[in-house]
C-alpha cells in the first residue's frame, strides 16, 4: 500500500562528515546558543503532574551545567569516572547528565522503573563514583544501596532532588542536588575531550540476563545530525517546539528528546506523570508544539480514545515514531483524521536512529523508509561479507568510519569483537531492498521464524494484524510443537468491546497473507512481557500469558 505520494523524489544530498579533534556533548547541547538571540530562549519545558510546570533557559542550562560540572571537580572525580543518572523526567535530567560530559566524566543514564537491586547491579557494573537520583527514589532504595556498598565500592556520593536539605548519612556522601549547586562559585573550564572519548554510557537488555553497557563517544552526537534533516525535518524560518512522549533514560528520547534539539537550539517538551491521551493533546496546544515525537502506542491510544483532528493541533507540522513498527491503520487513520504523516524511524542502542521516513520520499507503508545520507549502510551476507542482491534478507552492516557507531561494550571485550570487525558493525538485525530502494526491516535472526522450510517475518504479520480493527497490539512468534515442527503463532490484545474469536483472526490472516505466513494457532492475552522501556519480549511469550486459544 502507498502512502501519501511526492513526486518526482527529492533527490538525497552528499553526506560530508566534519568530524572535529575536539568536541564535547555537554558544551554542545548546554553552550552553543549563549551568543545567539536564542540566548535567552527556553531549552526545556518539563510538565508535572504533581510539580507543574518547570521551564530553563539555554543560559541558565549553560550555567547550570557547568555548576554541576564543578560540583564533581569538587569531589575529586577524574575524566572516565562514572556517573549514574537515575531521574524522572526533569530539569535535574539534562543538568546532571550534560554537567557529567562537560567535566569529562561519563554519564549513566538509567530508568526510574528500575528496582534497587538493578540500580545497584549498574553502579557495580559501570563502577560509578556518584548517583544522582530524585528523594522518592532515594528513600525507597538507600537501605538496599548502603546494605550491599561492598559490591559497589567507587560509590561515593549521592545527589538527591527535590529536597532543600538532607540528613547526614555516616556511610555516603549524601547531598541536596539543589542545595549543593548553590555553593558553586568559581568555575572551571569544560573538559577539552576529544570527539573519540567516552561520553555516555547506556544499558541495554542483554543475552545473559544481565543489562549490557554500550559506550558511546562525544562524537555520537555529529553522528545523528544526518536525522536532523533526514528524519526530523527542522524549520529552518520559526523556532520549533519539539515535544516527546517518552522518559530521558531511552536512547531513542536521549537523543531525539534531549541532544539533539538542544544542540540546534530547539526548545524541548517533556511531560512527567500518568500516560494519558487526551494529555498529549492538550499538552501540544498549550505550548504550541511543532513536532510530536512518540511511540505507535501512543498514537493508537490517542486514535482510540480522542476525537481530535487537526484543526485542534494548528501549530503541529508533522509527527515521528520509533521503537517499534506503525501498522498501515494507524498511519491511514492518522492521515485520515490529522491529515499530517507520522514519519517513522529504526534505530539501536549502539547506533540510535539511521533508517528513517521523511518528506523526502513518499511513505510506503511497512517499509522503514531509507538511510540517511552519510550512513553508508550495506546488507551483507556474514559469512561472505558480500552485499546480498536487491530483494534478498541481509544483515545491517554500518562503517565503522560512522561517527554514530558506538565505542565498545563495557567490561564486554569479546562482545565486542564479535559485532565489530572487518570494518563492520555487524549489527545482527536483518533486512532488504525493494526494487525502488526501500528497505524492509525483518529484525534479528533469532525473531525470524522458521516454520516448514519458509522464513517469515514477525514483522510482517503483526503489521497486518494491527490492521484489524479490533485487535490493539499483537506479537508474532514461532511456537515449536516437536523438533523441526514450528508453527507460526500469533498473540493478539483485543479493544475494549471487541467481540471476535481467535478463529476469527485466522480467516482474517489468510486474507491477507501467504499461505506459509498465516498463523497456525492464534491466542488472545491482556498484556505482554516487555522490557522496562516497553518493548515486546518475544522470547518470553508462551501460551502462558494465552486468556483465548483458536482450535484447529
Amino acid at each position: 500500500m502507498m502512502h501519501k505520494t511526492l513526486e518526482p523524489f527529492q533527490p538525497f544530498e552528499q553526506w560530508e562528515w566534519q568530524i572535529p579533534e575536539f568536541f564535547n556533548i555537554g558544551a554542545a547541547c548546554a553552550d552553543s546558543q549563549l551568543n545567539t538571540n536564542l540566548a535567552d530562549s527556553l531549552a526545556m519545558i518539563v510538565e508535572d503532574d504533581t510539580h507543574g510546570t518547570d521551564t530553563i533557559t539555554f543560559t541558565a542550562l549553560s550555567h547550570q551545567t557547568n555548576q554541576f560540572a564543578q560540583l564533581l571537580r569538587n569531589l575529586n572525580l577524574s575524566k572516565g569516572d562514572r556517573v549514574l543518572v537515575r531521574l524522572p523526567n526533569s530539569l535535574a535530567y539534562p543538568i546532571a547528565f550534560l554537567g557529567t560530559m562537560k567535566m569529562g566524566a561519563i554519564a549513566v543514564p538509567t530508568s526510574t522503573l528500575l528496582t534497587a537491586e538493578e540500580v545497584a547491579y549498574l553502579a557495580k557494573d559501570s563502577g560509578a563514583s556518584v548517583l544522582v537520583t530524585d528523594a522518592t527514589a532515594w528513600n525507597a532504595m538507600s537501605a538496599q544501596i548502603k546494605q550491599n556498598l561492598q559490591d559497589t565500592p567507587n560509590l561515593k556520593h549521592i545527589f538527591v532532588t527535590e529536597v532543600d536539605a538532607i540528613e547526614a548519612d555516616d556511610t555516603l556522601n549524601v547531598l541536596s542536588l539543589k542545595a549543593a549547586l548553590e555553593t558553586v562559585t568559581d568555575i572551571e573550564p569544560v573538559a577539552k575531550t576529544l570527539a573519540d572519548d567516552p561520553a555516555y554510557l547506556v544499558y541495554t537488555s542483554g543475552t545473559t540476563g544481565y543489562p549490557k553497557g554500550v559506550l558511546h563517544a562525544h562524537r555520537a552526537l555529529l553522528g545523528r545530525q544526518p536525522a536532523a534533516k533526514y528524519w526530523f525535518n527542522y524549520a529552518t524560518d520559526t523556532q520549533d517546539r519539539i515535544m516527546h512522549s517518552g522518559k530521558f533514560n531511552w536512547t531513542y528520547v536521549l537523543g531525539s528528546g534531549l541532544m539533539d534539539p538542544l544542540y540546534l537550539g530547539k526548545t524541548v517538551i517533556v511531560h512527567e506523570g500518568k500516560n494519558d491521551a487526551q494529555k498529549w493533546l492538550d499538552l501540544i496546544q498549550k505550548h504550541a508544539a511543532t513536532i510530536f515525537i512518540g511511540v505507535p502506542t501512543i498514537y493508537r491510544q490517542i486514535l482510540q480514545k480522542t476525537t481530535a483532528a487537526k484543526q485542534d493541533l494548528p501549530s503541529i507540522r508533522h509527527f515521528m515514531s520509533a521503537g517499534e513498527h506503525l501498522s498501515d491503520e494507524v498511519l491511514n487513520q492518522w492521515e485520515a483524521r490529522f491529515e499530517l504523516d507520522i514519519y517513522e524511524a529504526v534505530g539501536m542502542s549502539e547506533f540510535s536512529y539511521y533508517l528513517s521516513q521523511s518528506v523526502y520520499r513518499p511513505i510506503r507503508a511497512g517499509s522503514a523508509g531509507f538511510a540517511q545520507p552519510g550512513h553508508a549502510i550495506k546488507l551483507l551476507d556474514p559469512e561472505t561479507l558480500t552485499e546480498v542482491p536487491i530483494g534478498e534478507e541481509g544483515m545491517i552492516s554500518i562503517p565503522l568510519s560512522d561517527p554514530g557507531v558506538f565505542l565498545r561494550y563495557w567490561n564486554l571485550d569479546t562482545e565486542t569483537e564479535k559485532y565489530k570487525h572487518d570494518g563492520y558493525f555487524f549489527t545482527g538485525d536483518y533486512a532488504k531492498y525493494d526494487a525502488d530502494g526501500y528497505i524492509w526491516f525483518l529484525g534479528r535472526k533469532d525473531d525470524i521464524i522458521k516454520s516448514f522450510g519458509y522464513r517469515v517475518s514477525p514483522y510482517e504479520i503483526e503489521r497486518v494484524y494491527k490492521g484489524h480493527p479490533d485487535v490493539a497490539d499483537c506479537a508474532a512468534i514461532g511456537e515449536e510443537l516437536e523438533k523441526d515442527k514450528v508453527l507460526v503463532a500469533c498473540y493478539a490484545i483485543l479493544k475494549p468491546n471487541a467481540t471476535i474469536t481467535p478463529n476469527d483472526l485466522i480467516a482474517f490472516g489468510k486474507a491477507h497473507l501467504a499461505a506459509y505466513k498465516v498463523p497456525k494457532v492464534v491466542y488472545f492475552a491482556n498484556d505482554f512481557p516487555r522490557t522496562k522501556n516497553g518493548k515486546i519480549l518475544r522470547k518470553d511469550i508462551t501460551p502462558t500469558i494465552a486468556t483465548a486459544k483458536s482450535s484447529r
